[in-house]
């Protein structure tokens, strides 16, 4: 790992820097991934299908029979923490509803927002070498809460063409009756237009590599919303001299472990914790075993030491970090002044794996210095807010004046006179 003591402002720019693919490379294969599902629907997915997975679907929807069968490969002890995990991240979410409250800006005039579910929604659920289950219940469960009628979820297959039994179950289990065997870009785009067998969705949901994200940032441009641009994970660990140097270790592994693109950044207000950390990370990586991503991740990671907090907070909130542990003494001047951050985690007993999985908050959160402008998946992302109001007769009396002035002086008669024609009638 890259080492740098007090670094400069002048190169903090660099290093918060995350390993991208050249992005007219990515935007050239979803142009053509795009294109091709937006012409031929179903067909262009099969084809790219056998063209990216390797694998001839005919049929990409995973058949009802499958999804109830899928509990018989699932052990009881997975069932029994994905049960546990189930209710934590239910009660959390649930505790972020929100009451309608009206207010009376000016006497007769009653405002008022009501919150109303997004109607459909579709996950995207990354597979591969690690099939990231535990997402399907950060999104279908705040999705329930919401009451979205129509969920759908587009995972890749795997190598013999099969659906991974977990992620049946857990689908099963968050009420998800519509499931497609269709990975990366090419789920993107056809949740973003629809196809005969896959309907189009107004919101898609989930993480994936930055060619999923790039898709994702795409599909705005047809009239279908995202939750963020969420692509390959980060870590930023915060410590000092009283922290444990095989707990900032075993964090920083367990988030270089997601991909070969992944990013860990470890901030120390110790010089001393940094080679202690280091030593630590080399001992625990003998035993790991997605060691070639660990190494590549490893590479494009960086200690980096600051002998003032201030200056250390500043670079934190500058990286916007998606994950962010806090393992000092004076945590509070930490958690006080983080502004840009997807989700905090405090303490010694506090492994980011805990929000991963079990906790209650939610995992699908923004990366790539995105925390700066994005929030991570909570309620409020399957819902819209409506606002209503209601005026009576005196209430348009009251703000009449008021919106004849405004709409006079920005030259828009018509709006006066929609105000101007009721109170004629109502002094009349």
């Amino acid at each position: 790992m890259n080492k740098y003591y007090n670094p400069p402002k002048s190169i903090w720019k660099e290093l918060i820097k995350r390993p991208t693919i050249k992005i007219s490379f990515i935007n050239k294969t979803i142009d053509y991934i795009f294109n091709l599902v937006q012409k031929k629907g179903d067909d262009a997915i099969r084809l790219l299908t056998k063209e990216f997975d390797k694998i001839d679907l005919i049929n990409n929807k995973v058949e009802e029979s499958k999804i109830a069968n899928a509990i018989n490969y699932v052990d009881n002890e997975l069932k029994n923490s994905i049960n546990l995990a189930f209710d934590n991240i239910y009660k959390f979410h649930k505790s972020q509803l929100t009451k309608s409250c009206k207010i009376e800006t000016s006497a007769g005039v009653v405002c008022w927002q009501e919150k109303r579910p997004i109607e459909s929604v579709g996950f995207y659920i990354p597979g591969g070498s690690a099939p990231l289950f535990s997402t399907i219940l950060m999104l279908a469960i705040p999705a329930m809460i919401a009451g979205c009628r129509k969920m759908i979820l587009c995972t890749p297959p795997s190598s013999d063409g099969s659906a991974n039994n977990i992620i049946l179950y857990v689908a099963k289990l968050c009420n998800i009756k519509d499931i497609y065997l269709v990975g990366g870009a090419q789920a993107i785009a056809a949740m973003t237009f629809g196809t005969s067998s896959i309907p189009k969705v107004n919101k898609i949901f989930g993480p994936g590599n930055q060619y999923v994200t790039a898709a994702k940032i795409k599909s705005i441009q047809f009239n279908t919303a995202i939750d963020m641009p969420a692509g390959p994970s980060e870590l930023l660990v915060l410590a000092d001299q009283y922290a444990n140097p095989s707990y900032i270790a075993s964090d920083l592994l367990s988030q270089a472990e997601h991909g070969p693109d992944s990013q860990v950044i470890f901030v120390s207000l110790s010089k001393s914790l940094i080679n202690d950390v280091e030593k630590c990370i080399n001992d625990q990586i003998k035993n790991l075993d997605r060691i070639d991503f660990i190494n590549n991740s490893i590479s494009n990671s960086k200690l980096i030491f600051f002998d003032d907090e201030t200056k250390a907070i500043d670079f934190i909130n500058l990286y916007a970090p998606e994950h962010y542990i806090i393992n000092v003494k004076n945590e509070s001047f930490f958690i006080d002044n983080i502004v840009s951050a997807g989700s905090v985690f405090i303490g010694n007993y506090t492994p980011e794996s805990a929000g991963d999985y079990a906790s209650g908050t939610n995992h699908t959160l923004p990366t790539n210095g995105n925390a700066k402008q994005y929030s991570g998946v909570n309620l409020d992302s399957f819902q819209k807010t409506i606002t209503f109001q209601k005026i009576s007769k005196t209430g348009l009396l009251n703000i009449s004046k008021t919106v004849e002035t405004m709409a006079q002086a920005e030259g828009l008669k018509a709006h006066k006179n929609a105000v101007s024609i009721r109170v004629k009638d109502l002094k009349n």
